[in-house]
């Protein structure tokens, strides 16, 4: 297991280095850089003609004449070493201060989403799957297959409808009026809790709708084994039974997968973000693009592609530990 462990995390780093350099060559693709857009911003208007070496002193005092690879190992330098960002241009501070809370409240509102993910689909998908063809199992194949076919927004704005009606209240965005510019206490994080369960739903909405269709399937699987069959003739209590063969092996596919779980709510979180009124970092990333304030934009590129590696490393592991195998062959 150490083996395992020690091989798994080698690659987490060199993967980690490669996606920093993914990111830095993202960050350079847009034509130009902000020491235009600051000169279009300041002086468009005015009457103040702007000349190449004008733009070409803003952009040596804000250190962006230097080499590609120098400005890289500045950036990525300041990162690991200090876990400094650097500065937030179009906001006149530094990405740290710009990105702040938003990144907890997007990491807290992904970890909120996983654990209803996984704490519907897998026990309704071994329930379906030992009840296999009956009344239950047709009517949770229905609500997978609409999981799969609804868009998330359309939910989102389905259950604003209802909570509204049930509860005589708005409950978008993440806090109360009363509570949204208050510093944190057990109040405010109560506050964000009553919030938090409408976004972890709709967003965990289509991937609990495929985590069902995945355990059904590998569990049934898994109940015509031999081994099954040899356990149950030996008299092992079905419920100790179902939990220690096939279930433990039947979520092997959705631990798998919690990586892509992470990019599938990452991706749908902006869209639903506008329709709930959320403050999440899919906002800032679009503004930063096109501010062309790329240390804000890499800087949460990273991060959120840093996640996904680490969730991938965290799958490995809970891989090597449900099934032996794996970190005996690893």
């Amino acid at each position: 297991m150490a083996r395992f462990l020690i091989d798994r995390l080698f690659g987490m780093v060199v993967t980690l280095f490669l996606v920093s350099i993914m990111v830095f060559i993202i960050m350079e693709l847009p034509p130009g850089d902000y020491a235009e857009r600051y000169a279009f911003r300041k002086y468009s208007g005015t009457g103040v003609t702007m000349t190449a070496a004008d733009v070409q002193a803003i952009r040596v005092e804000l250190g962006l004449d230097a080499p590609a690879v120098t400005r890289y190992l500045d950036w990525i330098g300041g990162i690991v070493l200090r876990g400094d960002f650097g500065p937030a241009y179009a906001f006149d501070t530094s990405v740290n201060n710009i990105i702040g809370d938003k990144i907890w409240l997007t990491l807290g509102l992904l970890f909120a989403t996983l654990i209803v993910t996984y704490l519907v689909s897998i026990p309704v998908g071994i329930y379906a799957a030992v009840r296999r063809g009956s009344l239950a199992d047709y009517g949770l194949t229905v609500f997978s297959y609409l999981g799969l076919a609804l868009p998330n927004f359309l939910l989102a704005l389905v259950l604003l409808y209802f909570a509204n009606r049930w509860f005589g209240t708005s409950i978008g965005g993440l806090f109360s009026a009363k509570y949204s510019d208050a510093p944190w206490s057990l109040a405010k994080f109560g506050d964000l809790l009553g919030h938090l369960w409408l976004p972890a739903m709709v967003l965990a909405w289509s991937a609990m709708a495929y985590q069902i269709q995945t355990v059904r399937a590998t569990m049934s699987d898994e109940l015509g084994k031999l081994s099954v069959v040899a356990a149950r003739a030996r008299g092992v209590p079905e419920g100790r039974l179902l939990l220690k063969y096939p279930a433990r092996l039947a979520i092997n596919p959705v631990v798998s997968t919690i990586g892509f779980d992470v990019n599938r709510i990452f991706s749908e979180l902006p869209i639903v973000a506008v329709v709930l009124g959320l403050t999440e970092l899919g906002d800032l990333l679009l503004k930063s693009y096109l501010d062309l304030d790329m240390n804000v934009a890499g800087a949460i590129l990273l991060m959120l592609t840093i996640v996904i590696v680490v969730m991938n490393f965290v799958s490995d592991l809970l891989l090597a530990w449900l099934d032996p195998r794996i970190r005996l062959g690893g």
